[in-house]
């Protein structure tokens, strides 16, 4: 039986890029300012390189969500379920990105690769860990096409 799931944001993304640039910067500077009321929870987080951040996607409402669609709205890329891209189209639009770890002030990080707007709210951070790493990860050609041209 599926519960009703009830979330509440520990902060929120402070950056001054827009769309288009939080897909294609990776270089790009953003603050994660965390809920005062949690500022010690990030106690040691200074000592990570790399975070991942999950985030709600709180600007991707549609009427309808769509199963299938073309990556990217590509229609030169093949039609497939909306699991295996990143469209923030999707039942649950949560985002996930895994960022380098510039700095921290009380209850401030500065990262780097956050591919998040301005006023996200964060769900959750967590540190990277080296067991996170597959060297058997393999992704489609379609995946590498779509990489290629960006």
């Amino acid at each position: 039986m599926i519960r009703k799931l009830s979330l509440k944001p520990i902060g929120y993304v402070r950056t001054m890029a827009d769309e288009d640039k939080i897909r294609k910067d990776k270089e790009l500077l953003s603050e994660i300012v965390i809920s005062k009321d949690l500022t010690e929870a990030l106690d040691g987080i200074q000592d990570f390189s790399h975070l991942f951040v999950i985030f709600y996607m709180h600007k991707a409402f549609t009427e309808k969500i769509s199963l299938k669609v073309h990556p990217r709205g590509r229609s030169d890329l093949p039609l497939v379920g909306v699991f295996a891209t990143r469209s923030p189209y999707r039942p649950n639009p949560i985002g996930l990105t895994l960022v380098e770890l510039i700095g921290r002030k009380n209850n401030i990080i500065k990262v780097k690769g956050l591919d998040a707007i301005n006023g996200t709210p964060i769900i959750d951070i967590k540190p990277y860990d080296p067991l996170d790493l597959s060297l058997e990860a393999h992704v489609p050609e379609w995946w590498i096409k779509l990489h290629q041209s960006a």
